[in-house]
């Protein structure tokens, strides 16, 4: 171990021990007021995460957000007192009065952390194993970073390296998201990533027996985990909470570089609890009032005191953090300065700009613009895109759930992103490689993802069919609600799947996607509205994206620079504002009218069947603007005067086109409009055959016009 990631040794003291005890109080305290809660796991793990905030972790409370600190992951969500105590007793921007206001109205200490929202908070968790999942991306994240700027520094030696360490429950490890990442972890063999498992066989119905009968150590062993075991209950014969076993686990962890540790923690949940310890009525509902006066007495403080603080004890425990948060930070800042001395400059200028959270001057530049009249799928379009983007952008990286030829999410020039045994192995890539592999694991693939995108420094994004969006969508979910711009691609996404069938073919899921609040979903109609699309999605950093892409080929319009003429349709920087004016009617270009007799408005493949349709209503004289919604959700950003000239209000006769349900379109169609669609799922035969049968044709989309047309006369 270096200088700069120093072994920690230190004293258990009688001073600790009351600090512990009070902490545990205060948990019990919290829920209590409260009314509700998850008391046990915070009184029983108060320790753990004493010993990790006091010893443990690099952390600094004077900068929770410093790029050299250790990241901490709460995946035990519910067990958020466990969390807050400490960054109270720490000196993180909490106080006791915080405590009190647990799960109330615009409290510091919401029900689960939550991130961006209390100082100290890597992530928001609560949904189980999925805070698992981000500490995998965590540690990826680090690995990628190290190779970004000092790829050759021994490990520890680099002010980019750091650990992460999540705590997870039986509950966690239950779901299949956690199986799916610590599967993956092993494979990368993330050597800084450290979970500790509270082993209390206790979930909400009882003992874990019920449902939970496997051996976690053994199967973590499987995955390629590095496994330890602290046994608290001594084999179930005596507790013992023995802080120093703990540490030397901690010690042993940090000192195996070549795997990640499982720390497996045997526990008694609510202990000292008299009654309540070890069961399942401590879980998630307050002690009541006889039980916590016996945790009190049991645990040597005042039974009647709520919320008992010695102000000696916070003292201490705020100043030793303090101390130690300011030596560890003072060190680190000594090896970036040291490595802002050898390193290229290339590399310093590369950290200055994403520490500044800018995007490279030429990324417009370098994207790529494609030859009107050929036919390019978008999918393929987005590839040679990601490719452009990667020659300016290095922080971009990612991947796909087994499906990258399908998903084109393969940069050329690219690597795999490998430990180096592995790669030698397949013959391809190495633990700084840019292509992930995520394999068929769609969930931990999303958790990942805001992982790294949450460790701060780069952008990653993760491909998969759209009908298995469904597969991620908790993480879309999850990266929506923390408002963190992960990147999510979603290809083949409508009938135009074809002979796959039903099963693959998404018909409900731009609609389930668009009733996300925050999320951006963004389906381009050709491929330079695709180039257009990933520009606007990197520059947006207030929440997360999808972007929608198509199997078939879509034939690439004809465009000028700015608006509509009557030779060429609108540029495609349209995109960026969530819809625009594609193709304008013949009567408003000519001058002859003020506004369109019908507007057709529609995204991604079916754009096209648009155009058509206005070619046979432009010849039978009906003036017809088609507009195109790459995105409704940047459209409804826009100010009011714009959204009138896209969609005059006068203008009732609206049709939309789209090869999904039409949940999600009214607002845009008004009263009068209706809606193409497809309600209800596809078939297994050629796509262009789907679009004929089901009417996703220029000559259908046109006599639903015309029908229109005559109704709102």
């Amino acid at each position: 171990m270096t200088a700069l990631m120093p072994s920690r040794p230190w004293t258990w003291t009688s001073t600790d021990t009351r600090a512990v005890a009070l902490a545990k109080a205060l948990a019990a305290d919290a829920v209590e007021k409260a009314g509700s809660g998850h008391p046990g796991t915070a009184i029983s793990l108060a320790g753990v995460a004493y010993v990790l905030y006091q010893r443990e972790l690099r952390v600094d409370p004077a900068a929770p957000t410093w790029l050299g600190r250790d990241r901490f992951v709460l995946s035990a969500g519910h067990a958020s007192l466990l969390q807050y105590v400490q960054l109270a007793l720490a000196g993180f921007g909490l106080e006791i009065s915080d405590l009190e206001k647990l799960r109330t109205w615009g409290s510091l200490t919401p029900g689960h952390p939550e991130y961006g929202h209390t100082d100290g908070v890597e992530t928001t968790t609560g949904p189980l194993g999925a805070g698992f999942s981000n500490a995998v991306g965590m540690a990826m994240a680090a690995r990628y970073e190290r190779g970004l700027f000092d790829p050759d520094a021994e490990w520890g030696t680099s002010p980019f390296d750091h650990y992460v360490y999540t705590v997870v429950g039986d509950g966690c490890l239950q779901e299949g998201v956690a199986s799916e990442a610590a599967s993956l972890a092993g494979t990368q063999k993330l050597g800084n990533l450290i979970a500790l498992y509270d082993d209390n066989n206790i979930s909400i119905e009882g003992n874990t027996d019920l449902a939970f009968t496997e051996d976690p150590s053994a199967r973590f062993e499987a995955y390629g985990w590095h496994v330890l075991d602290v046994d608290w209950t001594n084999g179930g014969q005596r507790y013992e909470e023995d802080y120093e076993a703990l540490h030397k686990a901690f010690e042993a962890a940090r000192a195996e570089v070549d795997r990640p540790t499982l720390i497996r923690l045997h526990t008694v949940i609510a202990w000292p609890s008299p009654t309540k310890q070890g069961t399942a009525g401590s879980h998630g509902s307050k002690l009541g009032s006889d039980e916590l006066a016996g945790l009190k007495s049991a645990l040597g403080l005042d039974p009647e005191a709520m919320f008992q603080m010695d102000d000696d004890i916070l003292e201490y425990t705020r100043a030793t953090a303090a101390q130690q948060g300011k030596e560890l930070h003072d060190a680190w800042r000594e090896a970036l300065d040291a490595w802002r001395t050898r390193a290229s400059s290339e590399r310093v200028e590369l950290l200055d700009r994403l520490q500044a959270g800018e995007l490279p001057a030429n990324l417009d530049a370098a994207l790529p613009t494609f030859e009107a009249g050929k036919a390019i799928a978008t999918r393929a379009a987005s590839g040679k895109v990601l490719s452009a983007i990667g020659e300016v952008m290095p922080e971009l990286w990612g991947g796909s759930a087994d499906l990258g030829g399908s998903n084109n999410t393969t940069m050329d020039s690219s690597s795999s992103f490998l430990p180096a045994a592995l790669a030698d192995e397949v013959g391809d890539g190495g633990p700084y490689g840019r292509t992930i592999h995520f394999g068929v694991r769609e969930h931990a693939m999303g958790g990942i993802l805001n992982g790294i995108t949450l460790d701060g420094l780069t952008r990653a994004y993760g491909g998969t069919f759209l009908v298995f969006a469904d597969y991620m969508r908790p993480a879309v979910r999850l990266a929506a609600l923390m408002k963190v711009p992960t990147i999510f691609v979603w290809s083949h996404d409508s009938i135009g799947v074809g002979e796959d069938g039903p099963t693959h073919q998404p018909v409900e899921h731009l609609a389930s996607l668009r009733a996300i609040p925050g999320l951006s979903v963004v389906r381009p109609a050709d491929a330079n509205e695709t180039a257009v699309a990933w520009s606007e999605i990197l520059r947006r950093t207030d929440g997360p994206s999808g972007i929608i892409l198509s199997r078939q080929n879509l034939p690439v319009v004809q465009r000028t620079e700015g608006a509509a003429t009557s030779e060429a349709f609108a540029s495609a920087e349209g995109v960026r504002r969530g819809a625009y004016v594609l193709a304008e009617s013949s009567g408003v270009l000519e001058g002859k009218t003020e506004k369109p007799e019908v507007i057709l408005l529609a995204t991604g493949s079916e754009v096209s069947v648009a155009l058509d349709a206005r070619a046979e209503l432009e010849e039978a004289g009906v003036g017809t603007r088609v507009v195109s919604v790459p995105c409704m959700e940047w459209f409804a950003e826009q100010d009011a005067d714009y959204r009138e000239q896209v969609l005059p209000s006068t203008v009732r006769a609206r049709v939309s086109v789209e090869a999904g349900i039409a949940m999600g379109w009214s607002d845009l169609l008004g009263s009068a409009g209706k809606a193409v669609s497809l309600e209800h799922f596809g078939a297994s035969a050629a796509g262009t055959l789907l679009f004929e049968k089901y009417g996703f044709t220029g000559s259908n989309v046109a006599s639903v016009a015309r029908e229109l047309l005559e109704a709102t006369k």
